[in-house]
């Protein structure tokens, strides 16, 4: 493994499971030094233990929280490279426009785009002081397509975060600090599995889009994530980076 993170402090929100847990297994193995955010004690000081890191327990949603989450990091390891704002839900009762309720759409707009206004807000003022860093926002492909088996809350969070980021990227791109919007397709984690498990049909459909005949690994949306946080990517902000499995550019996919 390449050591492109060494020395470089990060904050992954959720990351004690799924995509976040995965990124930050690679990040330690990229030589970062990283600070686990989870509403779950138990996960995130699992996941910080493995990969010998810092775990603070955080509510995304709470303002005072997420900044002292982001001060922590600052105060253990003295400052902070890399923020990747991934914690989010997708909850059964956001649904389609017609039978999601007010209580239901909140709940998904506050922990999926508040949390990462919130996350950004409070991480790049410790990003300026340096005069640089990298900041990777989880979005999503429903943020840049539509779907017939809607989570109406959810794609309009996500079309929030991927404004949001490209907005941050050229406001801040002058002071050294990236904001890049990575859009997954479809991940096998635990999101997506209570997906199968509760509703296999609704589940199935989705799989028939993807060209590569698959879901992606959580370990390959890592891969992307590392790739957006290190100077490969010194050239790249405002951007919509998607890792779909060629969803986003199918008409018709293969038998």
């Amino acid at each position: 493994m390449t050591q492109r993170l060494d020395g470089r402090v990060a904050v992954i929100t959720g990351a004690g499971s799924g995509i976040g847990l995965a990124t930050a297994r690679r990040f330690a193995a990229e030589g970062a030094k990283v600070v686990c955010a989870d509403l779950d004690p138990e996960s995130g000081e699992k996941a910080a233990n493995e990969v010998g890191g810092l775990f603070v327990q955080v509510d995304v949603t709470d303002e005072d929280g997420v900044r002292d989450l982001f001060q922590r990091a600052v105060d253990e390891y003295g400052r902070l490279d890399i923020a990747f704002n991934n914690a989010g839900i997708s909850p059964p009762d956001d649904d389609s426009i017609l039978t999601t309720g007010l209580d239901a759409w909140k709940r998904v707009q506050e922990v999926n785009l508040t949390s990462v206004y919130l996350c950004c807000k409070y991480a790049i003022p410790h990003m300026q002081r340096q005069g640089k860093g990298s900041i990777i926002n989880t979005a999503s492909f429903v943020a840049v397509m539509g779907a017939a088996t809607s989570q109406i809350s959810y794609s309009a969070s996500k079309g929030g975060v991927l404004a949001m980021s490209r907005e941050l990227g050229v406001q801040f791109a002058r002071e050294g600090i990236r904001v890049n919007a990575l859009c997954p397709g479809p991940v096998n984690t635990p999101l997506l599995q209570e997906l199968f498990a509760k509703d296999p049909e609704r589940a199935a459909r989705r799989l028939v889009h993807i060209p590569l005949g698959r879901f992606a690994e959580p370990e390959e949306i890592a891969a992307a994530v590392a790739f957006l946080a290190s100077d490969d990517s010194s050239f790249m902000t405002a951007n919509t980076f998607l890792v779909d499995g060629g969803i986003s550019g199918a008409y018709v996919t293969p038998q």
